[in-house]
């Protein structure tokens, strides 16, 4: 990881070819329902600089395991075959895995998460759901800058 002009590594950041100021990149300013929302102002680049200091991360959304793993080599959280959860990211770009629970015939979904190895999003499948927005997202998210 390497920080890009004067933006460290390792935060969370979505990258555009345009916008105010220019190209650049935007920081999260909050987040929603374990989702972020980004700055519609963002902080402008080096006309050159390594690509390869940007690593593109899953979306955010709804995810079911495709194969059991543990959330890291302490093997702190177990996930099975089939389970649903939510991808999110914190900051730094880590992984967030929430874990949805049914209660009264609806699904909700917790405030806090369990991190995961980066390794270990191979074993998630995005699920195809349909999503009513009650607010205008205006920014993709997820590029982490390393």
């Amino acid at each position: 990881m390497s920080a890009i002009g004067e933006v460290a590594a390792g935060r969370l950041v979505y990258f555009h070819n345009h916008g105010d100021p220019g190209a650049g990149v935007y920081f999260p300013e909050r987040w929603t329902a374990n989702r972020a929302h980004f700055s519609p102002k963002g902080t402008t680049l080096p006309r050159v600089f390594d690509v390869q200091s940007l690593l593109a991360l899953p979306p955010e959304g709804f995810y079911r395991v495709t194969r059991a793993f543990h959330c890291c080599a302490k093997q702190c959280v177990h996930f099975t075959p089939d389970a649903f959860l939510q991808l999110g990211y914190n900051g730094a770009g880590k992984p967030l895995l929430f874990v949805p629970e049914l209660a009264s015939g609806a699904i909700t979904v917790p405030e806090r998460g369990t991190p995961i190895d980066d390794a270990m999003l191979v074993n998630l499948a995005a699920l195809q759901i349909n999503e009513r927005r009650t607010e205008e997202i205006s920014l993709p998210r997820g590029i982490l800058v390393h």
